[in-house]
């Protein structure tokens, strides 16, 4: 009898899942020698490097559905790419990567940079794993299980991405059952946010604003141990898909509205067919589909998802997590490499570097 999609996905997932575990840990460690130097552009081309010089190896049709360099100008992994041998029978993952989310902290040497990818294998039926949203930005809202099942349970959608901050903080805290002064709020630091910031100031919630790097913000109400609650904001539409992978692993969730910079851009939208979906409030569910999804990845400098990369004479220490959304299982791997011996495969060289 022929397996299904779904069953050679899950035979081939345990074999293949730390090479992508791999792939985030050589981005990292091949951008290290670029922390703190001031130019994200080479950053983010050494992660790539090693992103593709690692997937090289890999046994899998890999195509890249939402990639950063667009979206950045950068010299990044492009959708559409391939990625992977393309061996003839071998198992087709949908790829969505960040080499590193949060370029500009990571020139400046500063907190909250990652590498982190999603992988994923349509099920029966589906055309597609991820959603590419034809915006530039979505405006967020994530937030973790304890209010995503509270809200599956009662059938009621008190938390609402379109609704004003105040209702918003209101309805957290009750669910969560504290004062609106402990709901505390992640918020990126910029100036498109002046009115949100201020909101949540009158309201007292507890305010925490970062530099860059949204997608460990927004997986951030979704961790345990966090002692975060919501993330709100508007951020990049591909870090959207990204983040919505690694939520449905945790059992949060997030809604997401297509977010046109000006009028410009709105028109263009709707020109391009798209004026239906501009309200539309798209779930974690909607921006990563199924559960045959796979999120990865390594810090690079300290965030609130992962500890960055640290050296310690000769040996690098390496922080990851791999999640699974099928089970909810997260792995956190914490990896010693010997400098003198780790070499990283390079697209670049087509040959083993040195870190």
């Amino acid at each position: 009898m022929a397996l299904s999609s779904s069953e050679k996905y899950f035979a081939i997932e345990r074999i293949i899942e730390l090479d992508f575990v791999r792939a985030t840990e050589a981005a990292a460690l091949n951008t290290l020698q670029w922390l703190g130097k001031g130019d994200k552009e080479a950053a983010d081309q050494a992660a790539c490097d090693a992103i593709r010089g690692m997937f090289d190896l890999m046994d899998i049709q890999g195509e890249v559905v939402i990639g950063e360099g667009i979206k950045d100008n950068a010299p990044g992994i492009f959708k559409g790419e391939h990625l992977g041998t393309w061996k003839p029978g071998a198992i087709r993952f949908e790829i969505a990567l960040d080499p590193v989310d949060g370029t500009t902290n990571c020139s400046k040497g500063a907190p909250n940079s990652i590498s982190c990818l999603a992988a994923a294998s349509p099920e029966d039926g589906q055309l597609t794993s991820m959603e590419d949203i034809p915006s530039f930005y979505m405006m967020k809202l994530a937030y973790g299980p304890r209010v995503a099942r509270w809200m599956r349970r009662s059938g009621m959608e008190t938390v609402k991405v379109q609704n004003p901050v105040e209702e918003i903080l209101t309805a957290v805290a009750r669910i969560l059952e504290k004062p609106v002064k402990d709901v505390v709020v992640l918020v990126m630091d910029r100036p498109r946010h002046e009115a949100l910031v201020k909101e949540i100031r009158r309201m007292g919630a507890s305010l925490r604003m970062f530099g860059d790097g949204d997608i460990a913000a927004a997986i951030a109400p979704s961790l345990p141990e966090s002692g975060v609650d919501l993330y709100i904001g508007v951020g990049g539409s591909p870090e959207a898909v990204l983040a919505a992978a690694g939520v449905k692993c945790l059992g949060g969730d997030m809604q997401c509205v297509m977010w046109p910079r000006d009028n410009a851009e709105r028109e263009k939208l709707v020109a391009d067919g798209h004026g239906d979906k501009l309200d539309k409030v798209y779930y974690a569910d909607d921006l990563a589909h199924g559960k045959n999804i796979l999120f990865l990845a390594t810090g690079i400098s300290d965030s609130p998802l992962l500890e960055g990369v640290k050296v310690r004479g000769n040996t690098a220490i390496t922080h990851s997590v791999l999640m699974r959304a099928k089970t909810q299982t997260v792995r956190y791997i914490t990896t010693y490499h010997n400098l003198e011996e780790k070499v990283i495969r390079l697209r670049s060289t087509q040959a083993l570097s040195k870190i």
